[in-house]
């Protein structure tokens, strides 16, 4: 069935369109304006902003992690609600078929789990599978496991072993790509540490965490896998933390790297309560690597729970609210799960969500800077359309910083920011930057040939009020939102990447997983039947 979406404002900063304009769809793609053909359906879309479908790059979404921090926290949107934050008071709106729902009903139809525990990966998939309407991709977690470390021993590095086993981990967890969380400093917990820095060793491996970072980048780059290392690094939360970021840009510029939230490594220690924001100078190193990219982790006012495979930081945690947490310690991958509720009145909140806005607006390339609140942590999903008001109107920004506290307001340079995003700059971020950092070229744009994920949304100065419900959403050519509420309920793919290795790795990963756990790895392998439908997941050709 030809489709087509008549006269509206087409925003597709992939390919420099920001003009009035028709968008056609049929067989799940955007197609050339027909010629000699009368479309089988219109919407007359005149007035209103076209933009291909939203995709998150980072938001917790399925996996041993996020169930336990169902289990943990089912009272959250009961709390979340009472604050005031647009998520119904129902554990339901906690699980994965509202997660799917929701995300629909705001325009995003592709979204990336960012930490899948490699022998819980089946436990991902399943919950993935279960999420309604988007498409999603999941990253595995390495750089903490005793495999990998041994391989980086001092004076036996294995890179090409490393390279394949790299390799085979993608492949046996269907993963889009691989997440580094505080390499080395999870195993350095075991040995009692509670900090951990880029150039200190793991003990007894003698590696650092610089070390550990540089050779996933390479092996990722040997690999050709679009995404390049999604690196969650040392020391997030602490004041003076800038320091870290900056060296870790410093340290690994050979090869493509992600930081992940980086509000949350932007601490200087500036000021009288030796907390301050270090956005400029974060900044200032990420505007010069190139090769580096970024997602923010915004941070918003309210009851949320933090949900991370950084066990070292999230041990050291000393907030909790409500007062309950899991601290899980496994091979190679913690977990913790700590609620927290962020407060305007608390200076360090007030700054953290101030930091975070800096950075957006601090960016100069936006290709480069990408939205996102690492749900649950900064901020749960549903609260991205509060940000893009605040990103799009000096003066809503402001309003909000005149409340917060004096003392967080004397060390951030918010206010002095004039800067507000346009829609094409809105649509880089949430949009056509995500799908060119995942590999995903298929989407996020809305030239012929890319899948037929398309939002619709009504302009209107008020942008909460704006992308808190399309107009209209299609997945897949599949109209599935009209007015905000979802009217079919369509099921997604899953992106995942093949790159070939040495069979050899198999046989000594299964005499390591037979030595220490006394299991065959293929028992956590993900394969086909781990969903119901057939043409449930989908591969992304890796560079030769």
């Amino acid at each position: 069935m030809l489709t087509q979406l008549k006269g509206g404002r087409v925003i597709d900063p992939a390919h420099n369109r920001d003009a009035v304009g028709d968008v056609y769809l049929e067989n799940g793609r955007i197609v050339d304006a027909p010629e000699g053909r009368e479309p089988d359906e219109v919407h007359n879309v005149s007035g209103k902003i076209v933009m291909a479908g939203a995709i998150d790059v980072h938001s917790h979404i399925a996996g041993t992690n996020v169930t336990l921090g169902r289990q943990l926290m089912p009272e959250l949107p009961l709390m979340a609600s009472a604050e005031g934050q647009p998520i119904l008071p129902s554990s339901a709106a906690w699980g994965s078929y509202a997660t799917g729902i929701r995300y629909a009903e705001m325009g995003y139809t592709t979204v990336i789990e960012p930490a899948m525990i490699p022998t819980h990966a089946i436990q991902a998939h399943k919950e993935m599978a279960s999420i309604p309407i988007i498409d999603v991709a999941g990253l595995v977690i390495l750089g903490n496991d005793d495999y990998t470390l041994n391989l980086l021993r001092t004076g036996n590095v294995k890179s090409d072993e490393l390279k394949d086993y790299v390799a085979w981990t993608l492949m046996h967890s269907k993963a889009l790509g691989l997440k580094v969380i505080n390499a080395g400093g999870s195993e350095a917990f075991k040995f009692n540490a509670r900090t951990f820095d880029l150039d200190e060793q793991v003990p007894e491996y003698g590696v650092t965490s610089r070390g550990i970072v540089e050779a996933m980048q390479q092996a990722i780059a040997d690999l050709g896998v679009p995404h390049p290392p999604h690196v969650h690094t040392n020391n997030l939360g602490i004041a003076g933390n800038v320091d870290t970021a900056v060296a870790t840009l410093e340290a690994t510029q050979a090869h493509p790297i992600h930081l992940a939230h980086i509000q949350f490594y932007g601490y200087g220690k500036e000021g009288d309560k030796g907390f301050s924001s270090g956005a400029p100078r974060l900044m200032e190193a990420i505007n010069k690597n190139k090769k580096a990219t970024v997602d923010v982790g915004q941070v918003m006012f309210g009851q949320t729970v933090t949900i991370s495979g950084d066990v070292l930081r999230q041990f050291t945690a000393r907030a909790a609210n409500p007062k309950k947490w899991v601290i899980n310690q496994a091979d190679g991958n913690g977990t913790g799960i700590v609620p927290y509720n962020y407060k305007k009145k608390s200076f360090v909140n007030a700054l953290q969500w101030a930091i975070g806005l800096e950075i957006f607006l601090l960016a100069e390339d936006p290709w480069r800077v990408l939205f996102s609140t690492d749900h649950p942590n900064g901020a749960l999903f549903v609260r991205y359309p509060e940000i893009f008001h605040l990103l799009m109107d000096k003066n809503e920004r402001l309003r909000w910083f005149d409340r917060l506290p004096e003392a967080s307001r004397q060390v951030s340079g918010l206010a002095g920011i004039s800067r507000e995003l346009t829609l094409s700059e809105l649509a880089i971020i949430t949009r056509a930057a995500p799908a060119k950092v995942l590999g995903l070229t298929d989407r996020g744009h809305l030239a012929p040939g890319a899948i037929a994920d398309v939002a619709v949304y009504t302009d209107q100065k008020n942008k909460t009020k704006m992308f808190s419900a399309a107009d209209l959403v299609f997945k897949s050519g599949k109209l599935v939102v009209r007015n905000g509420n979802v009217v079919d309920v369509s099921w997604g793919r899953c992106y995942h990447v093949d790159p070939g290795f040495d069979r050899q790795i198999e046989n000594r990963v299964r005499s390591f997983y037979e030595t220490y756990y006394g299991a065959d790895p293929s028992w956590f392998g993900v394969t086909p039947t781990v969903s119901d439908r057939p043409d449930r997941f989908a591969t992304i050709p890796c560079a030769s």
